[in-house]
Order: structure tokens, then sequence, then C-alpha cells
């Protein structure tokens, strides 16, 4: 994903629910659509890419793990992978 998507998506996660345009991945050239001051500084918007990064990293493990716990459990029962790819599932 490039920096301009990953801006977009900071913005998302730092001020939910607030419309916003920008140009690029510039702090700069948001213009927030409610008029009203900005709900975040520079210096968050900034961060926020570290803090973007972390959680999708997060989001990886936690989706890893779960694949992990749900193939222990078809395992469990005698199952495996293949045996539900047959089924269609």
């Amino acid at each position: 994903m490039i920096r301009q998507e990953i801006a977009a998506l900071v913005v998302e996660m730092l001020a939910p629910g607030k419309l916003a345009t920008m140009y690029g991945d510039d702090f700069d050239t948001i213009t927030w659509r409610d008029n009203a001051t900005a709900p975040i500084t520079k210096e968050q918007y900034e961060a926020g890419f570290e803090q973007y990064e972390i959680l999708k990293a997060k989001q990886k493990a936690d989706a890893l793990e779960a694949k992990a716990a749900a193939q222990a459990k078809l395992e469990a029962l005698g199952l495996t992978v293949q045996d539900l790819a047959a089924l269609g599932l």
C-alpha cells in the first residue's frame, strides 16, 4: 500500500467519523469538511503512521493465531484442512 493510501487510513483511525479532503499525504493539505478546528495535530498525524503499522501487525498476528487455533481444533477432531477443502469448506 502506498503512503497516500495509508495517510487516508491514518486520518480515519485518528479522527473517526470526521470527513476530510487531502492531497497526497501532506497534513497541511487536509481540509476538514465540517469547517471545524482540526481534530488532530500534525504531530498526531505523523505519529499515526507508526500507530497504523503497529495496528496492522497486531491484526495480522491475531489472524495467524486464530488460524492456528482453528487448525488445532480440527486436528483434535481428527480433521485436516484438506478434509474441509474436500467438503467445499
